[in-house]
């Protein structure tokens, strides 16, 4: 929660925009007065320079230069890093010392063993955002150059760290190393950046300036968005109390499948987000550049997310036992799990929507109308919480989640089509049908997968249970391709194109070296 309000409030709110208009030769504006020639000009000038900087010649006059040519960007990131650093130390010292008193307010329905040993994993992980928060500003930056690999290896290292302490640090110090591994990945995910953002010209200075006038911009853009994830996570307080006083393990299934559902959508709807910020955020006041960027990542990501949805709901019994179960985790558990699994994932396609939808926003400095529209969605979800709740227990929290975020889409679609216009619909609207034909014959050729395998396997054991997800999920997989290429269907062309340019050991003369072609 911490990061979330303190780091993300500043970074996807306004960061990246005026880290990357303060750039020189920045392709940002803030009055839309360029015309698209102009930023044409200046993004090939931003390109050529970035280029030359970061070719392999890192020589100490190079860093130099451009370190010099960006004073104003790398003030601005000193200044955000710094003011970041004291909020995050002050308020994880409050934490730490008051996470017996919130573990209480939090989980009520936690017995008193099971309280005092979550709050003492919260106060070893409170470290966790101190250095989320300087990894969360290397991240800024280096999206800000579209120095998107190194970012990408970060949320990796991360993992890393979580499980060298699950298998090192667990045996010597419990259940505690878990936690100790939390830090451990939040140290790596940091150190992975570094040397990065260091050759691109960033110097560390302490600076707290607070009277600058793009730490002030971005302090108003700050507000509104800070609001919402505060909100946000209200939200999921809210859940958290309701899930701990519902049957025991509850909140373990809703956890369980939220993890499983959010792996689609981190994979293609946030990462195609975070890829297509610079470009939103460089073309955010010319309407035509800026409706035709987010037409075609919104059609990438529905191409991935489409087909997700359906193979989810027909696979995921198979995908939990695979994933979860074993040791302690027996049938009723996968049921559980997999009825709540089943209602999240029909809201996947305004989960895995919404990031690209709120950094338009953001990408036009109106962090406002999403934290409006967040309260609405919010109190919705809460209101359904207390109603689908006892009434379906675990499965009606997933169920009110997803009705929310439908409306949150819903919401978020119709705000901006007045602001920007139609938003290329009918061409999206066309992709959409085709994925949903192509989905659907996935689906049923998953489901006739599942029945010709079975006779061959043992489902009482893993490999059986893994055998039948791998070749069923490769049929629907398949007839999914198939039916889209029988559609002429341009995303998947566009995918096959981007991917025949990754080939290894193949030179591809690129055009556009600056921008981010694909996932």
């Amino acid at each position: 929660m911490i990061f979330n309000l303190i780091v993300l409030g500043a970074l996807s709110a306004g960061f990246i925009p005026i880290f990357t208009s303060l750039l020189k030769g920045g392709e940002a504006t803030t009055e839309g007065r360029e015309s698209s020639a102009e930023i044409k000009a200046r993004s090939n000038n931003q390109e050529e320079s970035l280029q030359s900087a970061t070719s392999g010649l890192n020589t100490a006059s190079e860093e130099d230069n451009l370190e010099k040519d960006n004073n104003e960007a790398w003030r601005l990131a000193n200044n955000v890093l710094n003011f970041l650093l004291l909020g995050l130390f002050v308020l994880s010292a409050v934490g730490i010392i008051f996470a017996p008193a919130l573990t209480r307010i939090i989980a009520p329905g936690f017995d008193s063993e099971s309280q005092a040993l979550t709050a003492v994993l919260t106060r070893i992980m409170f470290l966790s955002p101190i250095f989320l928060g300087l990894s969360g500003i290397f991240g800024g930056i280096l999206q800000s150059f579209k120095r998107f690999l190194v970012y990408s290896l970060a949320p990796i290292f991360y993992n890393v760290g979580i499980i060298i302490g699950a298998l090192y640090l667990v045996p010597r110090l419990g259940v505690a190393g878990l936690a100790w591994g939390v830090v451990l990945g939040a140290f790596l995910h940091m150190v992975v950046q570094w040397p990065s953002v260091c050759r691109l010209g960033f110097r560390y200075k302490f600076l707290l300036q607070a009277r600058d006038v793009a730490v002030r911009r971005l302090g108003r853009m700050m507000v509104p968005r800070t609001l919402s994830l505060a909100i946000s996570q209200i939200n999921l307080v809210v859940i958290t109390i309701l899930a701990s006083r519902l049957s025991s393990g509850s909140l373990a299934v809703f956890n369980f499948a939220n993890n499983l559902q959010s792996f689609p959508i981190g994979i293609f709807g946030v990462s195609f987000a975070i890829a297509a910020f610079p470009s939103l955020a460089a073309s955010a006041f010319n309407r035509e550049r800026l409706t035709a960027d987010f037409s075609k990542t919104i059609r990438q990501i529905l191409f991935f997310i489409v087909p997700a949805t359906v193979l989810i709901i027909a696979l995921r019994a198979q995908i939990i036992r695979v994933v979860l179960g074993t040791g302690n985790f027996d049938w009723n558990d996968t049921i559980l799990t997999m009825n709540t699994l089943g209602y999240f994932v029909i809201s996947l396609f305004a989960q895995a929507t919404i990031p690209l939808l709120v950094r338009v926003f953001y990408a036009r400095e109106n962090s406002a109308t999403p934290f409006y529209l967040g309260l609405v969605t919010v109190a919705a979800n809460i209101v359904l919480s207390l109603i689908l709740g006892p009434l379906m227990g675990v499965a009606g929290l997933a169920l009110a989640f997803s009705i929310a975020n439908i409306i949150n889409f819903i919401l978020l679609w119709i705000c901006l089509s007045f602001s920007i216009g139609a938003l290329d619909l009918g061409r999206i609207l066309i992709s959409v049908f085709k994925f949903s034909i192509s989905a659907v014959a996935a689906g049923g050729a998953a489901q006739i997968m599942k029945v010709i395998v079975w006779p061959f396997i043992d489902m009482t054991k893993f490999s059986g249970v893994f055998i039948q997800l791998v070749a069923a999920g490769l049929a629907g997989i398949l007839v999914y391709a198939l039916f889209c290429f029988l559609f002429r269907s341009e995303e998947l062309f566009g995918f096959l194109a981007a991917a025949r340019r990754r080939l290894p050991f193949k030179k591809v003369k690129v055009g556009d070296q600056g921008e981010a072609l694909g996932i």
